[in-house]
C-alpha cells in the first residue's frame, strides 16, 4: 500500500491554524472550489469563470450568493459535475473534502459522513445522521439516493446540524441536491460516453414550454460497465455498473405569485456487487481451505481477483411522486412540499466470503420502504429589520427488512476442524452429538440457519423557525428553534433452525462430567484398573447391588458436575460457545418490550453575521441537533440486560438468549462555528473553525459475527475548513478545499470491544484535501478549449483498534488494547484520486471530452471488517482502479 507524508508536518490545531490563515493571506480571498462555474449549466458551450458572488444558494431556504450565506455550506455546480465527470454522490466526496462517502457490501450499505459524523448505512432501522434531500424531499435511507445524478443544477452540502431550516432534523449535515426545472425557451443537452472495462454512459434532458404558462422536462440516462473485479470462483466479473434513471417535470405558472411542480422519478439498479478481498488469513481461513475453499493471497489484495461461490447481487428500484407549490401574496411566500417514495432492494452475499458452500446471506436481503412527507412553511420578506421562517413537517414511512443465512454443504465439515481445534483434538461434532444424545447429523446441517423479518411504523411531526433581525446595515442576528415528536413501532418475526446454537453447553457439559463422574467411581468401586471408565451394565450391576453407595456417588458427581457446569478447565463443551453462530431469538413486541418508542425534543440555532466590509463577511453561531431512537431491525437485535432479567423471570427467556440492544437512544448534537467570508473578485476565501459533540451517538459495530448497536456517551471533533478560489487570469482558475479534523470517542464505555474512551473513530481522516485547476481558452472561432484537474488526497489512518479487540483477546478474555492497536497498524491506508479532462467545447453546443478517474491507478483498502465466522482472519474492500474514456455532449 502506498504512504505519504501528506499533513505530517501538522502536529497541532495551533499549528494548522496558522498555516490555513497564512494561505488565506497570501491568497486575498478564496471560496468554494466551485466558485469560479457558473450557476447553473445552461446550453451553451461558454463556461468561462465568473464571480462567485453569482452562485445562488438556497441552504437557508432563502436564494442568497454563496458569499452572504452565514452558514458552512459547499457548493458544487453542475458545470463542475460535468467536467469532474462526477457521476453519482459518491463521486462527491472528491470535490467536498468535508464529505465522505463509503459503500460496502451493496449498495444498500452506503453510508454518508460529515465532519466525521455519520450512521452505519447497513442497516435499515438507522436512519442517517447526515440527511438527504432532492429538491426539497427527504430521502430516508442512503440507498435511496445512490444512482447517477439526474439533471442536476447544484448540490448543495451543508456541514453540521441541520434542524431549523430543514424539517426533518439532521444532527450532522445535509445533503441538497436541486435539479434543474423545466424551462419556457427549448433546449437540452444529450451525452454519450464510453470507457475501459467497456464502459457507456448515455444521458440528457429535454425541456420546453407547452404553453404561456406550463413546462416540461423529460431526462433519463443508462450507465453500464463491466466489473473490475474477478471472481475466481465461477469466473463472473463483481463489482459492474447496471443502472438506469427517468424524469419527469411539470411546471405551471399561470401568474408571478404562483408557481406549482411536479416531479414524478424513477430509477434502478441491477448489479453484482460488492466483492470481498482477503487482507490476513488465520487457522480458520485454513479450515476453509482445507475444505477445498479458497480465498484471495493476501499478500496482493489488489490483483482484483476475489473467491465466492455465491455472485453478490445488489437490487434497488426507487420511484416517487412530489409536488411543490410556491405562492407569494404580498411580503409572504407560503410553500407546500408534498411526496410519496418507494424504494425496494434485494440482496444476496456469500457471508463466508470464500469459494467454499458454508454459509449464503446478507444482513439486509431485503427492505422495503413507503415514505409520504408534507412540508409547509411561510417565509417573509419584509422592508424592515425583521424576517422570518416559519414551517411545519410529518413523515410517514413503513419499514420492512428480511435477511436469511443458511449453511451450505461446507459448513458442518468446517465446524468439525474448527470443532477440533477449540478442543485440542479431544473432540468432533460427531463425538459431540453421541455424547450429548443430540441426533446424528443435525448440528450445522445443510438449510439450517437464521430466517429474520421486521416491519417498523415511523410516524414524526416537527415544527421548526427562523427569525432574523438586522441591527443596522451591517449585524444580523438569528434565531431559530425546532421541536420533533418520532413514534416508532417495531414488530419482529424471528426463526432459527441452528441446532447446535439451541444447545446449552453449561447444562450438556455438566451432564458429561457427571456421567464421566459416575462411571470412573464406579469403576473405582468394583477395582478396575486406575482411570478406566465402568460400562453401563458394569453401572448397572453395580447399583443393583450396592444402591446406597452408587446414590452417593451419583450425589457427588452430580454436584460436581454442577458446580463446574461454568468451569471451562472442567466442562469440555464451553469452548464451544463460539461456534453458537444462530443462536435463538425472543421476538418482540413481548410481555416484557413494547417494540415502541415515543421521542420528542428541542433544537436551537443562535447565529450573529456581520458584513465587515464589501468583500468580507463573519459569523459565529451556535446550533443543536436531535435524532430519534433508532431499532436495530436485523438478527443481531438483543433485549437490554435488565430486559432479559424480566423475561427470564416471566419463563420468556431462551437458550442461549444473550442481552445486548434493540434499539439506540436518542442522539444529541451540538456545534459551536466561527467563519469567514471573503471575496475580492479574482478571488476568494472561506474559513470555517468549529468544535462539533454528538451525545449518545448511534454506534452500529461489526464484531466478526453480526452488528451490535450501541450509543457511543460522547464523540467530539475539533476542525478546520477551508475552501478558495483564484483566478489570476480570466481563463485560468485554481481551487484549494482542506478540512482537518481531530475526532475522539470522549466517552465510550460499552462498545462491544470493551471501553474505548479515548480513541479515535472509525473511519474519520484528520486531514483532506482537493485541489482544482480549469484552464478554459477561448479560441479564435469562439470555441473553447478547457482542461480541468482535480487532486483528491487523504492523510493515512489505520482502522480503529476497537475493531481488533475481537481477534487480540487476553488469555482470561479481557481486551488487549495495546495488541488491538498493533494488529490495525499494518491496515493503514491512504486515499488518492486524481481526475482529469480535456474538452473541445464548439460554440455550436457540441463537445468532445477526454476524460480519466484515479489516472494514478492508487489502490487502497475503503472498508475493512473481521472475516465472518473467522476469527483472526481479516477482510474489507478495495477502491476502484484507474477508469478513463471519452465523451461527446451536444447542447441546444
Amino acid at each position: 500500500m502506498k504512504s505519504t507524508t501528506f499533513g505530517r508536518a501538522v502536529s497541532n490545531r495551533a499549528g494548522l491554524l496558522l498555516g490555513v490563515a497564512a494561505v488565506s493571506l497570501m491568497l486575498p480571498g478564496m471560496a468554494n472550489a466551485q466558485n469560479a462555474e457558473p450557476a447553473a449549466a445552461d446550453t451553451t458551450a461558454d463556461s468561462t469563470p465568473q464571480d462567485g458572488n453569482e452562485i445562488v444558494v438556497t441552504a437557508t431556504k432563502r436564494e442568497q450568493t454563496l458569499q452572504s450565506t452565514p452558514v458552512a455550506v459547499s457548493v458544487t455546480t453542475a458545470a463542475t459535475i460535468e467536467r469532474a465527470q462526477i457521476r453519482d454522490v459518491m463521486d462527491l466526496q472528491t470535490v467536498v473534502p468535508s464529505l465522505r462517502v463509503t459503500q460496502s457490501n451493496g449498495q444498500f450499505a452506503t453510508t454518508y459522513n460529515i465532519r466525521g459524523f455519520g450512521t452505519s448505512g447497513n442497516n435499515i432501522g438507522l436512519e442517517p445522521s447526515v440527511a438527504m434531500f432532492v429538491d426539497g424531499v427527504y430521502r430516508s435511507r442512503a440507498v435511496a439516493q445512490v444512482s447517477d445524478l439526474p439533471d442536476i443544477q447544484r448540490v448543495e452540502v451543508l456541514r453540521g446540524p441541520q434542524s431549523t431550516l430543514f424539517g426533518k432534523n439532521a444532527s450532522a449535515g445535509v445533503i441538497s441536491i436541486v435539479t434543474q426545472q423545466p424551462k419556457f425557451n427549448f433546449g437540452g443537452n444529450l451525452e454519450a460516453s464510453y470507457g475501459n472495462y467497456n464502459a457507456v454512459v448515455v444521458k440528457g434532458v429535454v425541456t420546453g414550454p407547452l404553453s404561456d404558462t406550463v413546462a416540461a422536462s423529460v431526462a433519463a440516462g443508462y450507465n453500464r460497465r463491466d466489473g473490475y473485479l474477478l471472481n475466481g470462483a465461477t469466473g463472473t466479473k463483481l463489482n459492474n455498473r447496471n443502472r438506469y434513471f427517468v424524469r419527469g417535470q411539470l411546471l405551471f405558472q399561470p401568474s408571478s405569485d404562483l408557481k406549482v411542480r411536479l416531479i414524478a422519478d424513477y430509477d434502478r439498479i441491477d448489479e453484482i456487487c460488492c466483492g470481498v478481498s482477503n487482507f490476513q488469513t488465520s487457522a480458520a481461513t485454513a479450515a476453509i481451505q482445507a475444505l477445498g475453499g479458497r480465498v484471495n493471497d493476501p499478500a496482493t489484495p489488489f490483483a482484483n481477483v476475489v473467491y465466492s461461490d455465491v455472485d453478490p447481487a445488489s437490487k434497488v428500484r426507487n420511484w416517487g411522486l412530489s409536488g411543490q407549490v410556491d405562492y407569494t401574496s404580498g411580503p409572504l411566500t407560503f410553500t407546500s412540499i408534498t411526496a410519496y417514495r418507494d424504494t425496494q432492494l434485494s440482496a444476496t452475499q456469500d457471508v463466508d466470503f470464500s469459494s467454499a458452500k458454508a454459509a449464503t446471506g446478507s444482513n439486509i436481503g431485503q427492505a422495503s420502504l413507503k415514505t409520504f412527507t408534507e412540508e409547509f412553511r411561510v417565509a417573509s420578506k419584509f422592508d424592515g429589520p425583521l424576517n422570518f421562517l416559519l414551517g411545519a413537517y410529518y413523515f410517514h414511512e413503513n419499514a420492512t427488512s428480511g435477511s436469511q443465512i443458511v449453511y451450505g454443504p461446507d459448513f458442518r465439515p468446517y465446524a468439525n476442524l474448527l470443532v477440533q481445534g477449540l478442543s485440542a483434538g479431544k473432540l468432533s461434532i460427531p463425538s459431540f452429538e453421541a455424547l450429548t444424545g443430540t441426533p446424528a447429523g443435525s448440528s450445522f446441517a445443510t438449510g439450517q440457519g437464521l430466517f429474520a423479518n421486521f416491519t417498523q411504523k415511523d410516524e414524526s411531526y416537527s415544527l421548526f423557525g427562523n427569525v432574523d433581525y438586522k441591527f443596522g446595515d451591517k449585524l444580523t442576528l438569528t434565531l431559530g428553534a425546532n421541536y420533533t415528536h418520532d413514534s416508532k413501532d417495531v414488530v419482529s418475526n424471528v426463526n432459527s433452525t441452528d441446532t447446535f446454537a439451541a444447545i446449552d453447553l453449561a447444562v450438556a457439559g455438566a451432564g458429561v462430567v457427571r456421567n464421566q463422574g459416575i462411571a470412573t467411581n464406579v469403576g473405582v468401586a468394583i477395582g478396575l484398573p486406575t482411570g478406566t471408565l465402568a460400562s453401563a451394565a458394569q453401572i448397572g450391576a453395580f447399583a443393583g447391588a450396592q444402591p446406597t453407595i452408587y446414590a452417593n456417588i451419583v450425589a457427588g458427581s452430580t454436584a460436581f458436575a454442577n458446580a463446574n457446569a461454568n468451569n471451562p478447565a472442567v466442562n469440555p463443551f464451553l469452548g464451544l460457545k463460539a461456534l453458537q453462530f444462530l443462536p435463538p431469538f425472543r421476538n418482540f413486541p413481548n410481555a416484557v418490550e413494547s417494540g415502541k418508542s415515543r421521542d420528542g425534543d428541542w433544537s436551537y440555532t443562535a447565529r450573529l453575521a456581520l458584513e465587515a466590509t464589501d468583500t468580507v463577511n463573519v459569523y459565529a453561531s451556535y446550533s443543536t441537533g436531535f435524532k430519534a431512537t433508532s431499532f436495530n431491525l436485523s438478527r443481531d437485535s438483543r433485549p437490554t440486560p435488565g430486559d432479559l432479567i424480566s423475561l427470564n423471570a416471566a419463563g420468556l427467556g431462551l437458550v442461549n438468549l444473550t442481552s445486548g440492544t434493540r434499539f439506540s437512544r436518542p442522539e444529541k448534537s451540538s456545534v459551536y462555528e466561527l467563519g469567514i467570508k471573503g471575496n475580492w473578485g479574482v478571488a476568494s476565501a472561506n474559513l470555517t473553525v468549529f468544535q462539533q459533540t454528538i451525545k449518545n451517538f448511534q454506534a452500529n459495530n461489526f464484531t466478526g459475527t453480526g452488528y451490535v448497536f450501541t450509543n457511543a456517551d460522547k464523540e467530539s471533533t475539533f476542525g478546520i475548513e477551508f475552501d478558495g478560489r483564484v483566478n489570476p487570469t480570466r481563463e485560468l482558475t485554481f481551487t484549494l478545499a482542506v478540512t482537518y479534523l481531530d475526532a475522539k470517542y470522549d466517552q465510550y464505555t460499552n462498545s462491544p470491544f470493551g471501553d474505548v474512551s479515548g480513541t479515535k473513530p472509525v473511519d474519520v481522516v484528520p486531514l483532506t484535501a482537493s485541489f482544482g485547476m480549469q484552464w478554459d481558452h477561448q479560441l479564435t472561432n469562439d470555441d473553447h478549449l478547457i482542461f480541468r484537474g482535480d487532486y483528491h488526497v487523504e492523510s493515512v489512518t489505520q482502522p480503529e483498534p476497537g475493531l481488533f479487540y475481537a481477534i487480540t483477546k487476553n488469555a482470561d478474555g479481557s481486551n488487549n488494547y495495546t495488541a488491538a492497536r498493533q494488529a490495525a497498524s499494518i491496515f493503514k491506508r491512504q486515499n488518492v484520486d486524481l481526475g482529469l479532462s480535456l474538452t473541445y467545447a464548439m460554440h455550436n453546443g457540441l463537445e468532445i471530452t477526454a476524460w480519466g478517474r484515479n489516472v494514478l491507478n492508487h489502490r487502497t483498502i475503503s472498508d475493512i471488517f473481521d472475516s465472518v465466522a473467522q476469527s483472526g482472519s481479516v477482510s474489507g474492500y478495495v477502491n476502484q482502479p484507474r477508469t478513463f474514456g471519452g465523451s461527446v455532449r451536444f447542447k441546444f
